[in-house]
């Protein structure tokens, strides 16, 4: 199967009360888990690419290696469908880079701005990627936390308002909605117990029937992932991510994706710092690039087991 949008994806994740995953990567062995987890799971996928990382990895590598991919599953005989999409841009210009280097969705993030400023800007990609047949998610409300370019200090968050949430979509015409409900971005997330207002979910889905929400800053840094880093390297600071119970129960609201990135960085750090720990003297790439890239394929499986996807490609 080629590259899809998100729009079908979205209407039997909304119609079956289940979340799509997606998933950031990096560099070849990030997608190669991805791939292999999505294909054993039988589940739909979202590659995602931040600004930073496509400047990392480069425009290029980055499509060819997806479409690679796309091509060793569909030639294994398990087709699935395969949304390639921008994380967090920026601008206008980032956006229209990604849809005519052949991006099937883009999120403009122009959350950090004035309402009527977000959605001037929203719209002016929205118009553009839907002339090319590209859906377009945007974000309302700030995410605390630090994700590559994205950087909000705890005090300047603020959850999304469900009136406003209405008003923006109608006016901006935009395919989904990233939500603020008390999720961050990092590892480094909560303080004191995690909790996301599902209160005011409610009302945004009642609000936007049909229409799909997404879900940033959702890893859950479980406890097996930090303990891993901390054993063979230097300690990651306490931190709480989501837990696992309140993204399989926003899985079954109007929440259609779930962003995960830094458990997939914590799976492959942790691996990587174990080769190192056991064998210093260790040179070959595919020695600890390997692990790594298995410990991401069984992260990336569970995930999808907790959004309720595994079976529905």
């Amino acid at each position: 199967m080629a590259l899809v949008t998100s729009t079908e994806l979205f209407k039997k994740a909304y119609a079956g009360k289940y979340a799509i995953g997606a998933f950031n990567v990096n560099n070849m062995e990030i997608i190669q888990g991805i791939f292999e987890a999505a294909i054993e799971e039988k589940s739909p996928l979202i590659i995602q690419v931040s600004a930073g990382a496509r400047k990392y990895a480069r425009h290029e590598y980055l499509m060819h290696l997806v479409q690679a991919s796309i091509e060793m599953a569909k030639a294994s005989g398990k087709d699935i469908p395969v949304v390639l999409h921008l994380d967090h841009g920026d601008s206008f210009e980032l956006c229209k880079s990604c849809i005519d280097g052949g991006f099937t969705s883009v999120m403009i993030d122009a959350s950090q701005h004035s309402f009527e400023e977000n959605i001037r800007i929203t719209k002016e990609v929205v118009d553009y990627a839907h002339s090319k047949g590209v859906t377009v998610e945007a974000e309302l409300g700030k995410l605390a936390g630090v994700e590559d370019d994205v950087k909000v200090k705890a005090e300047d968050a603020t959850y999304t308002d469900p009136k406003q949430a209405k008003e923006f979509v109608e006016r901006t015409g935009c395919d989904s909605l990233a939500v603020a409900i008390g999720t961050s971005h990092g590892a480094y997330k909560f303080k004191g117990e995690p909790k996301l207002d599902f209160k005011r979910l409610a009302e945004i889905e009642a609000l936007l029937p049909g229409f799909p929400l997404v879900l940033h800053g959702a890893s859950s840094v479980p406890q097996d992932l930090t303990d891993i880093c901390n054993q063979y390297g230097g300690k990651i600071p306490g931190s709480r991510g989501v837990p696992e119970e309140m993204i399989a129960q926003a899985s079954k609201t109007g929440v259609c994706k779930i962003n995960v990135d830094t458990d997939l960085r914590l799976a492959m750090t942790g691996q990587i710092r174990k080769v190192f720990f056991e064998n210093p003297s260790e040179f070959d790439p595919r020695k600890y690039l390997g692990p790594g890239r298995d410990a991401v394929r069984e992260v990336v499986k569970r995930k999808m087991r907790i959004m309720g996807c595994s079976g529905k490609a």
